[in-house]
């Protein structure tokens, strides 16, 4: 059974920074593609970055360009988000998720895992 669980959420003020993490199992997580989304207060789930199996392909949405690094850890079966001044438009649940196919994902539909959330805030 596929698990993603995240964590490192909070509240934190503008400027300010939090690393997100995500501990995957029940799956080749070595060999999957990952990716961050996020979700603000009454909008839509949103692309933020996504990390080959390798670690070396990497990208971002450019409103996080600069300031978040995805990282990954393949022994720990761990995807990170780290988050550097962070602005109050960066407030939403952030997710989790994992693809199966060899390329990787951009859009919500090319995932096949998600993780369950973990809150954002940032005060201004």
């Amino acid at each position: 059974q596929v698990q993603l669980v995240e964590s490192g959420g909070g509240l934190v003020q503008a400027g300010g920074s939090l690393r997100l993490s995500c501990v995957a199992s029940g799956f080749f997580f070595s060999t999957s593609m990952m990716g961050w989304f996020r979700q603000p207060p009454g909008k839509e789930r949103e692309f933020v970055a996504n990390i080959g199996w390798s670690g070396i392909l990497r990208y971002y949405a450019d409103s996080v360009k600069g300031r978040f690094t995805i990282s990954r850890d393949n022994p720990k079966s761990t995807v990170y988000l780290q988050m550097n001044s962070l602005k109050p438009e960066d407030t939403a649940v952030y997710y989790c998720a994992a693809r199966k196919a060899a390329t990787l994902g951009w859009e919500v539909g090319d995932f096949d895992s998600w993780g369950q959330g973990t809150q954002v805030t940032v005060a201004s």
